[in-house]
């Protein structure tokens, strides 16, 4: 035949090539994942569980069981009148929640914590990435609800109608630290002089983040809704430099003003002595 033959290709030579395929394909599959989970990381504003450790300390101690989501969906009170179990609190992030996947959060606009007496997301957790001692009073050592550190409200005081003079209160009613965490505070309205405006207030020492108020507004978008604390709250930035601490003070202490005493033979002089002398070298 005037064309040529086909190598044939040996089974030795077909298994480096299927190696070589399936090593591109694994390499190529690393990279994307790593890609992918780069900017799946959890956003700044993530709600964590009750108890949970801080952010950085809870993504290495989570091991992403899911035992508190369970937890929270399978507790006795989760239930509709028909006892049908209802939707829980916590989710298990997935891709496109912009969380870390496999991570436990909560949306306070879908389901609220509903702040069980008994906490039993934070029972489940294995690994003390919900770490029961936040929420344990330690006079009683009984759990306390109270303690709880999700987020902080805050009110967006352009959008809450309150503050536009129309009477509302649904966060303030749904709050379950009623009066303690949201408070509504009266001003008068100046430009009548007859009506007065009722703001909700929120205590950052006393609200839980739980978000029910959160669920409760009755604005399409939530005038009031729940930020991560460090979010809500602030911190010093690491370019702040602190113009007196405890060293200052203690200086001043131990200063021993015999010590520290700038005059010279100069300075002991009447000013017309010094016009006087010839200590300019005139």
């Amino acid at each position: 035949m005037g064309g040529k033959e086909k190598e044939k290709i040996t089974p030795r030579r077909r298994f480096f090539t299927d190696l070589a395929h399936h090593i591109g394909l694994g390499a190529m599959g690393v990279l994307l994942w790593a890609g992918y989970t780069s900017k799946a990381k959890s956003s700044p504003l993530t709600l964590r569980p009750p108890a949970a450790l801080d952010e950085e300390d809870f993504l290495k101690t989570c091991i992403k069981c899911g035992l508190c989501a369970e937890a929270c969906q399978n507790r006795p009170q989760n239930k509709d009148v028909n006892g049908k179990q209802l939707p829980g609190t916590l989710k298990m992030a997935k891709a496109g929640d912009n969380v870390t996947i496999g991570t436990p959060f909560f949306i306070p606009r879908d389901v609220p914590c509903y702040m069980c007496d008994d906490i039993p997301c934070t029972k489940a957790c294995p690994t003390e990435a919900l770490d029961i001692t936040r929420v344990t009073n330690p006079k009683t050592k009984e759990l306390d609800i109270k303690m709880m550190r999700m987020g902080v409200a805050v009110v967006d005081v352009h959008s809450c109608i309150a503050f536009w003079g129309l009477q509302c209160d649904a966060c303030y009613r749904a709050c379950p630290l009623l009066d303690e965490a949201i408070k509504l505070v009266y001003n008068r309205n100046s430009r009548t002089g007859k009506h007065a405006f009722l703001e909700p207030k929120v205590d950052p020492d006393v609200c839980t983040g739980c978000g029910l108020c959160e669920k409760a507004c009755v604005t399409e978008k939530p005038a009031i809704f729940v930020l991560p604390r460090e979010v809500a709250l602030g911190k010093v930035g690491a370019h702040y430099v602190r113009g007196w601490d405890k060293k200052d003070q203690q200086r001043v202490k131990e200063r021993n003003l015999n010590d520290i005493t700038t005059h010279d033979e100069r300075s002991k002089k009447k000013p017309i002595d010094y016009l006087n002398s010839n200590s300019l070298g005139l």
